[in-house]
């Protein structure tokens, strides 16, 4: 018979983005460690609308299964919580001690404003896609199927790789200086190596970058801590190639 788990969760409740924020302690019981973390707020969520004294917490989630993103909690100082290449919906609470205090707060980026208690408004990132990160395909007449497109494999796996990205804001979120180059860099890199994305490859990069920055992101140093916190494990190498490729659009 498995043992249940106890745990004081000190949480980020904030009305809105005027609204001056505060941590607020609960109790939660009886927890199964195979509950992911999601559940777990679940269940705390349910205490407080039984009880009715207060609203339950707010946060994001969608797919609950590590794809779309949506789940972005910043748990005990890591975004995402302590497991390394894990979003916080794929974090069970095995993962934590009996009797543990957990803190959980939403990112903290000023071009991410909180909504409502751990929710934030990740549109930045929309509008940077927006920007820059599609590509031209004529679709009238003798349209050419991707997949009969000759792609060396490498160059294949370097682009899916870069793609793997789901746009979570945890590099972000980690960065000291909240710079968003990982992210843009994936979305960057993911197009300028295959053959569809050519025809904006200069004009992408130049806007993206532009967007980024007035935006509010901040400036990359180089400190690695987007990489190690990715739940993806997205490389800092695409930051390299980010940086080519704007050096490209202006010298050719």
């Amino acid at each position: 018979m498995e043992k249940l788990l106890n745990f004081k969760l000190k949480i980020w409740r904030q009305k809105n983005n005027l609204d001056k924020g505060y941590f607020k302690n609960y109790n939660i019981n009886n927890i199964s460690p195979n509950s992911s973390f999601l559940e777990m707020l679940d269940l705390l969520n349910e205490k407080l609308l039984y009880s009715k004294q207060e609203l339950p917490i707010s946060f994001d989630h969608d797919c609950r299964e590590g794809i779309c993103g949506m789940c972005s909690l910043y748990i005990n100082g890591r975004a995402h919580g302590p497991d390394n290449l894990t979003t916080t919906c794929q974090l069970h609470m095995r993962s934590f001690s009996d009797g543990e205090t957990i803190c959980i707060e939403p990112w903290r980026a000023k071009p991410f404003p909180i909504i409502k208690d751990l929710v934030v408004d990740r549109s930045s990132f929309d509008r940077i896609i927006i920007s820059g990160g599609y590509i031209s395909v004529d679709t009238f007449g003798s349209t050419i199927d991707g997949n009969t497109i000759l792609i060396p494999r490498d160059k294949a796996s370097e682009a899916f790789d870069a793609a793997t990205c789901i746009g979570c804001g945890a590099c972000v979120a980690a960065c000291k200086n909240r710079s968003a180059m990982l992210f843009v860099s994936s979305k960057i890199s993911q197009l300028s190596m295959l053959p569809q994305g050519k025809i904006e490859r200069k004009k992408r990069v130049l806007n993206m970058v532009q967007k980024m920055d007035e935006e509010g992101f901040g400036s990359c140093t180089n400190t690695g801590s987007c990489e190690l916190e990715c739940p993806k494990g997205i490389s800092t190498d695409y930051i390299s190639i980010l940086n080519k490729e704007y050096i490209i659009s202006f010298i050719s």
